[in-house]
Order: C-alpha cells, then structure tokens, then sequence
C-alpha cells in the first residue's frame, strides 16, 4: 500500500517543479493549506444533507405542491395484474422483442398489441409521480440558489474574482481560508449526497449515466482540491451555477402547469447558459488557466490533465449549446416548451462543478393542450 500511495501522489505529477509535498505539510502558524485528507469531512456533510433534503421534501415541498395542486396519483394508467407477464417484466425484459411478444401472445392467447400495451402501461408504473420529480426538482432549485448566493459573496470578497491571475500567485503555497472551503466542501457533499440518494429514490432509466456523472463530478471536485487549484475551481462552480437554478425552476413551473413561466424561464435559462458556458467561461476561466498559468508558473503534468478536462468541458457546452439551441427553436415554432424528466427523446444538458459533466434531461414536446 505505501508504494501505491507514493505512486499516487508523486509529487512530479502534483506539483509545479521544485515543490514538494514537504514544503506544504508545514506552513507558518495561522496558515493552512489544501490537505487530500480534509475532503473526508464531506462524508458526514454529505450524510447531513441528505436527511435535510428527506425533511425539506417532507415538510417543504410536498406542502408547496399541494398548493400547486400537484398530487401524488400516477397520471398512468396501471397494468392489469398479471403473474406471467409480471415474471417475465421483472426478471427478463421490460422491453420485449418480437420473438418474445409473439411467445407471449400464443402463451396468453393474447393478441400483440394487447401484450405491447401491458409492457407499455407497466413500464408507465415505474416512472415517478409529477409530485416526487417535483419535490426533487424543488430541492435542487433551493440548493442551487443558495450555493450560487453564497459563492457570488465570498467571490465578490475575493481578488481573484477581479483579476484572474491572483489564481496563480504564489501557486501551490495559496492560503485556504474558512469561506473558500465551507464552498468547495458543501459542494462536494452535495454531489456525494446525490450518489446516496440513488440508491433510495426511484429507479430511473439513467441510474448508470447519473452515477457515472456523480462519481466524476466527486473526482474532478476532489482533484482540484488536493494540487490547490481552489481559486479557479470556484469560479468553475459559481459559472455553472447560475443556469441550474434557472433550469430547476423551469421544471418546477411546468409541473406546476404555469406553461407561460415554463417558457419565459427556458429562454432565459438559454439565454445565461449561452452567456456563461460560451463567452464567460472560455475568455474568463479557460484564457486564466491556459495562458496567465502558463505565465506565471508554466506547465506540470496535473496542469496538462486540468487543462484538457477543462478543454474537453468547454466542447461539451458547444454541443450542449447548439442542442437548447435547436429546443429553443422549436419551442418558437411550436409554441410551447415542456421541460421534463424522462421523454422517449432526450437531450442531455449537464453540469458539473470544478470540472464538470451533469446531466438533467430537457426536451420539447408538443403540451397538451
């Protein structure tokens, strides 16, 4: 184990050249560094907040959505109960072929169709309520909200807010100051918060995309962390921020049925996800970490993989840009925009945090009307 860990953590890898992790591990009195070992802390934070997001959908949003007239009663119809059809949906497929369907219909004396509907219908079943995507959506628009307020005031404080190259003097021996990481750790107890709260939520579709989103988030948050790009990871978090509340409420007001807000607050989404992830984030974060990092403490091996995961995220908002595009025009041409959670078509908008990929479903639909 101990070669494995001096593997790991080899400090040519790390650190700019001519550091050490010696010359970290001791810093004068009142100072403190970015230690690996202060990211299990977010654990039990992470633990925390799950149990406040059980009370908050409890106490909170259930009772907003009962204002709201949205109530727990499937909008599906359910399937008729049957043994058979049930054995084969919960231990084969839930999407049976033709050869399947065929057996099944010779076996049931069913027609096709009538066996395509009960694995259609029961399917359905599985989805979950308006009412729970509501309260989850509910939850993320509070968190956002108050992770983006928070991040924007002690940002403002800062002098690397205002001068990105203050993101790299003195790099690695940068003081971490109590704001700073009560912001990097609520952040990543919330995404490991979000990997527990898999395990207990309805089972969707895209448990393994979520999951291996999740853990990545986790693992870019915490590599940023442990070599001290603090500075510039926060203004990673804060620019991906701002869209995600405006995403949120934009469910909420379409589950709500208020189709007019749902689309005032989509195109404005837009608007901001363009701005931040298309000018902000490549002149402001991606011109800092390239070029004045390159000034002013030239390249290291973990400065080539930051940089190029940074490069990697930035393609990803073009794609992602010209897809709310293209919803963004058929909400136009149509009329109305649906937000929702799992369509049969998707286009993926994700975020992530230090170094991000996150993804909440979108599509446009034609609302009934």
């Amino acid at each position: 184990m101990a070669a494995l860990s001096a593997w790991f953590w080899n400090e040519r890898f790390w650190l700019p050249h001519n550091v050490t992790w010696a010359d970290l591990a001791d810093p004068a009195p009142g100072v403190e560094y970015p230690k690996a070992g202060h990211l299990l802390s977010a654990l039990p934070l992470a633990l925390g907040i799950f149990v406040v997001r059980i009370l908050f959908e409890r106490f909170v949003a259930r009772p907003c959505a009962s204002l709201l007239h949205i109530h727990a009663a499937s909008a599906y119809r359910p399937a008729a109960p049957n043994k058979v059809l049930e054995m084969v949906f919960a231990s084969i497929t839930k999407c049976p072929d033709k050869r399947h369907l065929d057996g099944l219909s010779k076996q049931l004396d069913w027609d096709v169709r009538k066996v395509q509907r009960w694995f259609r219908q029961r399917r359905n079943q599985e989805k979950p309520s308006v009412l729970i995507k509501f309260c989850e959506s509910m939850w993320r628009f509070t968190f956002y909200l108050c992770i983006f307020t928070y991040g924007i005031l002690f940002l403002w404080q800062s002098t690397w807010f205002w001068d990105t190259r203050h993101c790299w003097y003195h790099y690695p021996y940068q003081v971490l100051t109590p704001g700073l990481y009560t912001y990097y750790v609520t952040e990543l107890a919330f995404y490991w918060s979000l990997m527990f709260s898999q395990f207990t939520d309805i089972k969707r579709k895209d448990f393994v995309i979520m999951f291996v989103h999740h853990l990545a988030t986790v693992s870019l948050i915490s590599f940023s962390y442990a070599n001290n790009m603090l500075r510039v990871g926060s203004l990673v978090m804060c620019v991906h921020d701002a869209s995600d509340i405006l995403l949120e409420a934009a469910k909420l007001a379409n589950y709500a049925k208020y189709q007019r807000i749902c689309d005032s607050l989509f195109v404005v989404f837009s608007a901001v996800f363009f701005i931040t992830r298309l000018f902000i984030f490549p002149l402001w974060i991606l011109n800092s970490t390239l070029f004045e990092s390159w000034e002013i403490i030239g390249p290291y091996p973990s400065w080539w993989l930051f940089n190029s995961l940074l490069l990697v995220l930035q393609v990803l908002h073009v794609i992602w840009s010209y897809l709310i595009a293209g919803i963004a025009y058929k909400a136009i041409v149509r009329g109305k925009v649906c937000v929702i959670q799992e369509p049969c078509r998707s286009t993926y908008v994700d975020r992530c945090n230090a170094v991000p990929y996150t993804a909440l479903r979108t599509d446009v639909t034609r609302c009934p009307t």
